[in-house]
């Protein structure tokens, strides 16, 4: 399985962007396919989840109501749409994806064993 992520970039602050992940190999039977951030001197964090058949989806508090998680059947990507982007958004964004992800874990980084490379967001206030 490979993952790769693209569409970070610069952006001011209200601003917003689409960061895509482009999924290979064995991921028929992904259970969750999620993004994850990472900024400056924090750890890596939860930040959205799609059970990868059945669509549900998952949010963090902190992009609740301003981010939507979804997927391209017919090109098996990814996607994170975020908008009234804020400065504390800025990060490196990372796709991961699992097949042994249950819900009970799906917010953990270490339920994923997939991981894209990440893709730089900045937001400039």
């Amino acid at each position: 399985v490979q993952l790769q992520a693209s569409g970070g970039g610069a952006v001011e602050a209200g601003g917003s962007l689409r960061l895509s992940c482009a999924a290979s190999g064995r991921t028929f039977d992904f259970r969750y396919m999620a993004w994850f951030r990472q900024a400056p001197g924090k750890e890596r964090e939860f930040v959205s989840a799609l059970k990868w058949n059945g669509g549900t989806t998952y949010y963090a508090d902190s992009v609740k109501g301003r981010a939507t998680i979804s997927r391209n059947n017919a090109k098996d990507t990814l996607y994170l749409h975020m908008n009234a982007l804020r400065s504390e958004d800025t990060a490196v964004y990372y796709c991961a994806g699992s097949h042994t992800v249950i819900q009970s874990n799906l917010r953990s980084q270490f339920a994923y064993n997939y991981w894209g490379q990440g893709t730089q967001v900045t937001v400039s206030s």
